[in-house]
């Protein structure tokens, strides 16, 4: 096969707790993650020549290139399973850059994925999951998708039922949230309680949608909503327009809601948008869905 077609796709934490910091400086997590149906759109071909070609729609989003993770993952793959073929990778950006929505992880998942499926290796998904831990701590969940538990630093996963069918509004304001700054401003031993996980588990397995969302708790807002009130706002724009619940994805700054109905998520969408937009705040406004076909 000299050509194949991908689409990456992006997640969301229904809910995420940090346990502990590691004397390895990584923190413990424990978490709810969700692929949702926005997607990166990657197009791989077979070179004749030794060389890995990246390009993407988005010139400000490849940066260095040694450091992009879709390079990574490509040269990687080529000295785990001497590969002497180069490939040539184009990227169209959907997923909003650094939103806490693993869009660099997926991109990277997507590519291991498609040079296992071009170069014929046979590698399974919990092989290509053991090898991602390596380039990032969320690239193996995006290589397994749908609905997990993630434990450890996230690499340790087990699949969950689906939740039920409802609709999304993923709003990303236009801020920089460093997962690093975060991380170094959590302080555990002030929080004054964490996500009832097993709880979420729960109402997962029940296929309890309210069950789900009245659970829906991110730890790291105690440290983003202090320094950028904006998260709070527009979670509060959310819960007023008809969403279940509303919470921040990851490290921020994406903030999603879940809804009973599209129409209504459309609804709040557009009154977001605008209000914001008389703020003078571009932001990044989507309405999708859970996402569960592997």
């Amino acid at each position: 096969m000299d050509k194949l077609n991908y689409k990456a796709r992006a997640k969301i934490n229904l809910g995420l707790d940090v346990c502990r910091r590691l004397e390895n400086g990584y923190h413990e997590v424990k978490m709810v993650m969700q692929t949702v149906d926005i997607y990166d759109e990657l197009e791989f071909k077979k070179r004749n020549d030794p060389d890995i070609i990246l390009s993407v729609n988005s010139r400000d989003y490849l940066g260095d290139l040694e450091n992009n993770l879709i390079f990574k993952a490509a040269k990687l793959m080529r000295e785990w399973y001497n590969i002497s073929q180069g490939i040539e990778i184009k990227l169209k950006k959907n997923i909003p850059v650094a939103a806490g929505m693993a869009g660099g992880s997926t991109d990277a998942a997507a590519t291991m994925l498609a040079i296992n499926e071009m170069f014929e290796l046979g590698l399974s998904k919990e092989e290509l999951m053991e090898r991602a831990v390596s380039l990032g701590a969320d690239i193996p969940f995006c290589i397994l998708g749908g609905t997990a538990l993630a434990q450890g630093i996230g690499e340790k996963l087990i699949s969950l039922p689906a939740p039920p069918k409802a609709s999304l509004l993923v709003v990303k304001p236009p801020i920089m949230v460093p997962t690093k700054w975060v991380y170094e401003n959590l302080h555990l031993d002030e929080l004054e309680k964490h996500p009832d996980i097993d709880g979420m588990i729960d109402a997962l397995k029940e296929g309890n949608l309210r069950g789900i969302t009245e659970r829906m708790e991110n730890v790291m807002e105690s440290v983003t909503e202090q320094a950028y009130p904006i998260i709070t706002d527009i979670k509060k724009m959310m819960l007023g327009n008809g969403a279940l619940n509303a919470v921040m994805s990851g490290s921020g700054p994406s903030i999603f809601g879940v809804f009973l109905d599209e129409k209504t998520a459309h609804t709040a969408a557009v009154y977001i948008d605008q209000t914001l937009k008389t703020k003078e705040i571009e932001a990044q406004v989507m309405v999708t869905e859970f996402y569960n076909q592997n």
